[in-house]
């Protein structure tokens, strides 16, 4: 089964423009999580999908730095970008990540990548986030292409269209759901950069642990264990409802 990530990013966010590619380490936050969604071993091609906004051609060329191949394609229906992207690489599979999470996981994703293919046929879509036990960070939510194909066929809503799989887990009845978690929760910690605070989080994270490209989310625990008061940076940061966009 080829497996797809798909790693959407643009520059227009609303509480902090321009933040994919804000510096952390000496590397922009793009750079982070392409280059870690790219350690998973159960990823076959990692895809960045933008916009046709002029401010993302900045992602683009990033992306071409990289060596990762780009898709521009609407703003607001990030589910018609998913699809068009899934559809022009043939994915089987679909590995759905933000680029606003820095500090994901190749072991976490591959985790539940391998849950999702394990379970195959049975399921149509697997997340960690449906019942959270992991830092919110280390989202990896993987569909298979025709689940994906159906989302973008029957999907209407605005809200759902922009947000990419709501319908899959507002519709139950509909798809085969299955929930990937950890034996502790760690969900009260937040490492995903929405924020000039959150930023602060991560960089100040990456400074502590030698800005390495390969920090693993364990020795993230380990540096909050040892010191504590640096998740007191971004704790009061609340997390922007889906509906807010």
């Amino acid at each position: 089964m080829k497996v797809v990530a798909i790693i959407q990013a643009r520059m227009g966010s609303t509480r902090l423009p321009g933040k994919v590619l804000k510096d952390i380490g000496g590397a922009t936050m793009l750079a982070r999580v392409v280059r870690r969604a790219q350690q998973a071993k159960l990823i076959n091609e990692v895809i960045v999908a933008t916009t046709t906004q002029p401010a993302d051609a900045d992602i683009v060329s990033e992306c071409s730095r990289l060596n990762v191949p780009a898709f521009r394609g609407d703003e607001q229906d990030v589910l018609d970008r998913y699809y068009q992207v899934a559809q022009t690489h043939h994915a089987q599979a679909i590995v759905r990540i933000t680029s606003d999470c820095p500090l994901i996981d190749p072991a976490v994703t591959d985790k539940t990548i391998q849950a999702f293919l394990q379970a195959a046929p049975d399921y149509d879509y697997a997340s960690n986030t449906l019942q959270r036990t992991y830092p919110r960070g280390l989202d990896t939510e993987v569909m298979t292409f025709d689940a994906l194909e159906r989302a973008w066929r029957e999907t209407q809503g605005p809200f759902q269209r922009v947000h990419v799989t709501p319908y899959f887990y507002q519709n139950p009845a509909k798809f085969k759901l299955l929930s990937v978690t950890h034996d502790q929760d760690y969900s009260h910690y937040r490492w995903t950069v929405d924020t000039l605070q959150d930023l602060a989080f991560v960089q100040t994270v990456y400074a502590r642990l030698g800005n390495r490209m390969n920090i693993s989310w364990q020795e993230v625990l380990a540096l909050l264990e040892r010191e504590p008061e640096l998740a007191e940076l971004n704790r009061d940061i609340q997390q922007k409802a889906l509906h807010e966009g």
